[in-house]
């Protein structure tokens, strides 16, 4: 009979099909172990309390066993029920365990609770058996079967390993069914022995189809979301230029996002823009702008780009779920943002789509409250020459929209992010948005006529003073009264943050009590927060 070392040396060249050589798939494979046996130990466990309770109610034949038979099946079925216990609780409650111990735990619970039922069998000695009938054959057959099926739909493997595994736990049932009536221990004869193993072969057969089955449409379903060297986990968000997907690199073992252009908006256009976005952004080093680490094609023709993993928060989600920020944080985000927007605009970038969605604040380094830069699918290149068919094509987002962007988008350069990035700290601030209307034209026309309420008389408090007069003078509507580059508006933010510091430990204690909060819904967003493009070719007034 093969020991389990045995059976791990047959498939080992096989098993590591299932991930084994990644922490996500030992984790996906404890996961599921741990899930089987617990489902085993349910289920066995109510045969064994049915059992109990039909010896005590004197309905089972007291003259098909003896006491001390039924003694020896309840300690019998009891070390099932130890072995199912152990193997669950170790993975579902132990550390993340090595490769070996998973597919140790795999073969060795399996075959140890059919060597259980199985002794339970041998139990039954005759005449005894002969009261039963076929009864505990049959029983015994239907319990391997049950259990071998089970483990190859919820233990996902490769059929080698399935059938090495089954075909381990199968011997033991076709040893008690043909063994123990040569040897007296229970009635029968050969044909029964025969037939037993005949129905264990069957067992290991449609356990090992149905492992091949679940496992390769697993792989196929892992083909489909693979992206060369990455594959996808689940789903981020979506924007204006694609979807964002979390990731995983087969070798690099770091987490990642995979920014996606879906097929329906494969035109030559949005090609264009995914991939000028890929080129600028992997030109930009601040810490506070996303980094970028690859671009590919997959062979079916979807672009995508990888970056790094953020996790944490965007400033959008922050103000919905917080409510308005302490002025000290607000200027210690805004710099920040002004420092990204100062090296970009440095190499003659601008990323006409600054907004609170595309801020988001996470931790690196140590550090909490660090601020990212993302999304410059809308980035313009200034020492690039206008394309003649983007003359009057508005792009960015309504509420963020400069004046100026919304007369002469060809015209826009960075004083037209500074008026974004006032808009971002308005909200910020007090929790609303500069301007709000029924229709994307009423937005449009407060951004171009309509002077901003300060955010104080929005708020209902007063705020200081020199903070809310810079995210005013950031809004003004005419760009030579604002500050003159993404630089000087850096500089003056740095002088308010000496008057209200944002530390560090303020910083921790926000986020520590942040991660003990229950989780929320997101709230709806604005009917026009979502980026646009709209040509104004045609239009008047």
């Amino acid at each position: 009979m093969p020991t389990v070392p045995g059976i791990l040396r047959l498939a080992r060249g096989r098993s590591s099909a299932i991930d084994l050589d990644t922490e996500e798939g030992r984790a996906f494979l404890q996961e599921r172990l741990a899930f089987y046996n617990k489902v085993c130990l349910l289920l066995s466990g109510s045969f064994f309390v049915v059992s109990a309770a039909l010896l005590a109610s004197g309905l089972q034949p007291p003259e098909a066993v003896t006491r001390e038979q039924e003694r020896r099946a309840a300690w019998l079925h009891a070390s099932t029920l130890v072995v199912e216990l152990l193997a669950w609780l170790v993975c579902s409650r132990g550390p993340r365990l090595a490769s070996r111990f998973l597919r140790g735990i795999d073969a060795g619970a399996l075959f140890l609770i059919c060597v259980g039922f199985c002794l339970q069998f041998v139990n039954v000695r005759a005449p005894h058996v002969e009261q039963m009938g076929p009864f505990p054959r049959v029983t015994l057959v239907l319990i391997l079967t049950n259990v071998l099926i089970a483990r190859a739909v919820f233990v996902p493997s490769p059929a080698l390993w399935t059938a090495a595994v089954s075909g381990a736990a199968a011997l033991p049932v076709v040893a008690a069914a043909g063994f123990a009536p040569a040897a007296g221990l229970v009635a029968g004869g050969a044909a029964v022995a025969i037939w037993a193993g005949l129905w264990a072969l069957c067992a290991v057969v449609v356990a090992t189809l149905t492992s091949q089955l679940v496992y390769g449409l697993r792989e196929q379903v892992r083909e489909a979301k693979r992206l060369g060297q990455y594959t996808l986990d689940q789903k981020l968000g979506e924007g204006g230029m694609g979807v964002v997907y979390r990731a995983s690199h087969a070798m690099l073992r770091r987490p990642t996002a995979i920014k996606l252009l879906p097929p329906e908006k494969a035109g030559s256009a949005a090609l264009e823009r995914f991939e000028r976005e890929v080129q600028l952004t992997a030109r930009l080093s601040h810490p506070n702008t996303v980094v970028v680490f690859d671009y590919g094609r997959t062979p079916d023709g979807v672009f995508y780009y990888a970056m790094e993993y953020l996790d944490g928060i965007n400033l959008d989600t922050l103000v919905r779920e917080d409510g308005p920020q302490p002025p000290g944080r607000v200027v210690h985000v805004l710099r920040q943002v002004a420092s990204a927007l100062t090296e970009a605009h440095g190499i003659g970038l601008i990323h006409r789509d600054v907004k609170p969605e595309n801020i988001i604040l996470c931790e690196r380094g140590g550090i909490p409250d660090v601020a990212k830069v993302v999304d410059f699918g809308l980035v313009r290149d200034l020492e690039r020459a206008a394309d003649a068919s983007r003359t009057n094509l508005v792009q960015g987002t309504p509420l963020y929209l400069s004046p100026e962007a919304i007369t002469t988008p060809d015209h826009v350069d960075g004083r037209g992010d500074s008026y974004a990035l006032g808009a971002v700290g308005y909200f910020l601030l007090c929790g609303q948005h500069v301007f709000s209307g029924a229709t994307l034209v009423e937005v449009c026309s407060h951004h171009l006529h309509t002077r901003p309420v300060p955010p104080s008389e929005k708020l209902g408090r007063a705020l200081p003073q020199p903070i809310e007069a810079l995210v005013l003078a950031c809004l003004e509507k005419d760009p030579a009264r604002r500050p003159a580059s993404a630089s000087e508006l850096r500089a003056r933010l740095g002088a308010l943050a000496e008057v209200h510091p944002w530390s560090e430990d303020d910083a921790r204690a926000w986020w520590d009590l942040w991660r003990e909060r229950p989780d929320r819904a997101a709230a709806p967003k604005d009917a026009f927060s979502g980026t646009l493009a709209v040509s104004l070719l045609g239009r008047s007034g």
